[in-house]
């Protein structure tokens, strides 16, 4: 029986070594942890490259031919509002990875906003290989991008197109139904920006306003008042907020033995204090 207990814990501990050895895909052998850490870096075959640029290629071209009048005006609102030309715009778009969140801002119900960046972003050089490296073969240059606003840090400008309708968008209808602005933050201070944007865009735009809808009084009626009188005073407490920021306390440092070198016994704190 002790003969057969011993051949049984040999069986198990073969088989042991077996799955182990299966699970590994080598021999169970004593291999230094740190041999197994290999710093990677990713290069793509030339093969491997030309068939990803002949794909995009072809989405590119297949975003092309679904340019109609709608996009035209987007890009035209774009092109003006940044200063680059159509063109620039149009590939731009066409080559953006969301490029079919401009067919959901179209749609009926669709969304409510749509956000294009023109900023600093890393780009790969033009020379270099497509590795994991991202900072030795990336350089900042601007670009223009399409972005929901949520995973991106905002640091340059923001051209807008708000809906204000759920009607589905078409060519006759965009330029009533589809609402454009612009957003500055330069040199990434948002403050800065926001409170441009507000006293000097949108705080005018609605003193003008003559047609407030069901307000039939329009800016006599004592709500609208009561709105823009408070859009006035926020405006003025972010400039307060963003001039005390900016001006912010700086602490210098004192030499403070001229204090207490003459101090002599607990009297003398008390009366310092």
């Amino acid at each position: 029986t002790e003969s057969k207990h011993r051949r049984c814990g040999g069986d198990l501990k073969t088989k042991s070594t077996e799955l182990g050895s299966a699970v590994t895909g080598s021999p169970l052998t004593a291999v230094p942890l740190a041999s197994t850490t290999v710093k990677k870096s990713i290069v793509l075959s030339s093969e491997t490259r030309k068939e990803l640029a002949k794909q995009a290629k072809v989405t590119k071209e297949e975003r092309r031919a679904q340019i109609d009048e709608r996009h035209k005006y987007l890009i035209s609102r774009l092109a003006d509002g940044i200063g680059l030309s159509e063109q620039q715009v149009k590939e731009a778009i066409i080559s953006d990875d969301k490029f079919q969140l401009i067919e959901q801002l179209f749609a009926p119900s669709g969304l409510k906003k749509l956000l294009f960046f023109y900023q600093d972003v890393l780009q790969p050089k033009s020379n270099a290989s497509l590795r994991s490296d991202v900072s030795t073969n990336s350089l900042l240059q601007k670009k223009l991008f399409i972005t929901m606003g949520s995973t991106e840090n905002f640091t340059g400008t923001c051209a807008f197109f708000l809906r204000t309708s759920d009607n589905v968008i078409t060519a006759s209808n965009v330029s009533q139904e589809v609402n454009f602005g612009i957003f500055e933050c330069t040199d990434g201070n948002i403050l800065q920006g926001l409170e441009f944007f507000l006293s000097q865009i949108m705080i005018p735009a609605l003193k003008s306003q003559q047609n407030w809808g069901a307000v039939k009084e329009g800016l006599k009626n004592s709500q609208i008042q009561d709105f823009l009188y408070s859009v006035d005073k926020f405006v003025g407490t972010l400039s307060s907020s963003r001039q005390n920021i900016e001006d912010k306390i700086q602490l210098t440092e004192v030499d403070i033995d001229i204090y207490v070198s003459n101090l002599q016994n607990p009297c003398d704190y008390i009366t310092a204090g």
